[in-house]
């Protein structure tokens, strides 16, 4: 791969990833409610799904999708009720003080084995799994930066290894900035209020995707 390829690749995923989407709402909440080790467990799963969806794209997924109805209304369908669940979810969890959650999770890791955590990699891996846009960005962009004379797979690694890690990096960026902002949040209303934002956006993030439009199978 040309290393000026390689350069605006960056710059593009760059934009990407620090358009705040549905990982990095899901990092924000997990950091907030769980505290400052265990939002990375979201985030190493929603960077998982993302290796996975590049190789299902690269196998031919994308293609499917832009030309199958049904399989991009099931994917959609799927990934806007799993966004809404974890907004409802988010809207109705308690005021908790953020210095007990994280001392709660950190027995809870110690005891067990860390469950929470585990849950917390699920979660983030279904959001990136079940999201459409994620598969189609793949397909759409990858080949506009591979080069024909040189080997695919090399290339379709460097390309999701730099969109993965500028994903982590957005999602570090967001949380450091929402725990600089924790101290405003000790009130339990200002709590309940965080929680039903959060939970609000991801509902509309789910709303949204179920307004997203298969033009090409239309």
């Amino acid at each position: 791969m040309h290393l000026s390829n390689w350069l605006v690749f960056c710059g593009v995923a760059f934009l990407v990833c620090f358009s705040p989407g549905p990982g990095v709402l899901l990092a924000i909440s997990n950091a907030m409610a769980h505290g400052k080790r265990d939002w990375v467990a979201s985030s190493l799963g929603n960077a998982t799904g993302l290796f996975i969806i590049s190789g299902v794209a690269m196998a031919g997924m994308g293609a499917i999708l832009a030309v199958s109805a049904l399989a991009f209304t099931i994917l959609k369908v799927a990934g806007a009720l799993y966004l809404i669940y974890l907004g409802i979810r988010q809207w109705r969890s308690q005021a908790v003080s953020f210095a007990a959650a994280e001392s709660a999770a950190g027995s809870v890791n110690k005891a067990t084995g860390a469950p929470a955590s585990r849950k917390l990699y699920g979660q983030g891996m279904g959001v990136a799994l079940t999201n459409p846009k994620a598969i189609l960005f793949f397909s759409a962009l990858f080949p506009q930066f591979i080069t024909a004379d040189a080997p695919v797979f090399e290339q379709v690694a460097v390309l999701t290894c730099t969109f993965v890690a500028m994903s982590l990096l957005s999602h570090l960026f967001y949380v450091l900035v929402a725990r600089m902002f924790k101290g405003q949040l000790t009130n339990p209303l200002k709590q309940r209020l965080f929680n039903r934002v959060s939970g609000g956006l991801f509902v509309v993030l789910g709303l949204s995707l179920l307004r997203l439009k298969n033009k090409v199978a239309a």
